[in-house]
């Protein structure tokens, strides 16, 4: 590889991957976290709540946060193309996904392609609050007009926000609803990672059958753990998340330590 293409390299792991390498020294296994629709990086905070030896790395999309001034992408696989070769150049460590909403088809789409590469697979996906991706959307939201939308987010994604933050945003959660809502599952071999399928309890966007459905899509083990909460439990979760995940998440064949408290 030459200086360049290093360098360049070097640039877009810091554009979309944030928390690399910030436990160089410690970590035996990292986690890559792909948020809900319009969120950027720092909407988790799951960091603090792992060990030293987990090293989380949340995807910064375009369109939010430090990268609000560029488009917003439009597809899954647009997403895929950008972040795969990233991902894939950097697998020293094993690692796993954690997706949330949308982020859970961002992770799974990513794993893959990563296979479709001939890369190494995560080890373990967690996936949140998303139906399996074979069913479809019971109602897509991406066409709807400004006024429309705003209504049905200041519902969910958008409850407390400013409405002048709201309208800043609307057009990076459309664009992040085009994604989800243009996905096409086209029934690929299941994945031979194992699956734990997160949601909430009270999430009357995603219901249990529909987490559920998620096991046809592994040939491994597959989990189902249910959190106290609407489809943003992961707002008031953050360290039980954590704690599930890292009792779970293998390091180099072995169960982590206990997180710190």
């Amino acid at each position: 590889m030459s200086a360049a293409t290093s360098s360049a390299s070097s640039r877009a792991e810091r554009l979309w991957l944030r928390g690399l390498d910030s436990r160089r020294q410690t970590a035996r296994h990292r986690l890559f976290v792909f948020p809900h629709a319009g969120a950027g990086a720092s909407s988790y905070q799951l960091a603090e709540h792992f060990p030293d030896s987990i090293e989380v790395c949340p995807v910064q999309l375009p369109g939010r946060e430090n990268r609000f001034a560029e488009p917003p992408l439009l597809s899954v696989e647009a997403v895929v193309d950008e972040l795969a070769p990233l991902v894939a150049g950097r697998s020293e460590l094993p690692f796993g996904f954690f997706g949330h909403s949308m982020g859970a088809l961002l992770a799974f789409a990513l794993a893959h392609r990563l296979r479709d590469m001939g890369a190494p697979l995560p080890t373990r996906l967690f996936l949140s609050a998303l139906r399996a991706p074979h069913l479809p959307d019971r109602e897509p939201l991406h066409h709807l007009p400004d006024a429309d939308l705003l209504a049905r987010l200041t519902r969910s994604e958008f409850a407390g926000l400013d409405p002048e933050l709201q309208e800043l945003l609307l057009p990076t959660v459309r664009a992040d609803l085009t994604v989800c809502e243009t996905y096409e599952h086209r029934h690929p071999a299941p994945l031979p990672c194992p699956f734990t399928v997160f949601g909430g309890d009270r999430d009357d966007s995603v219901r249990e059958p529909e987490l559920t459905a998620w096991h046809a899509h592994t040939s491994a083990a597959f989990e189902l753990r249910m959190f106290p909460g609407d489809h943003l439990y992961v707002r008031d979760t953050q360290q039980q998340l954590a704690e599930s995940i890292a009792h779970t998440l293998p390091v180099r064949g072995r169960e982590t330590s206990p997180v710190r408290g």
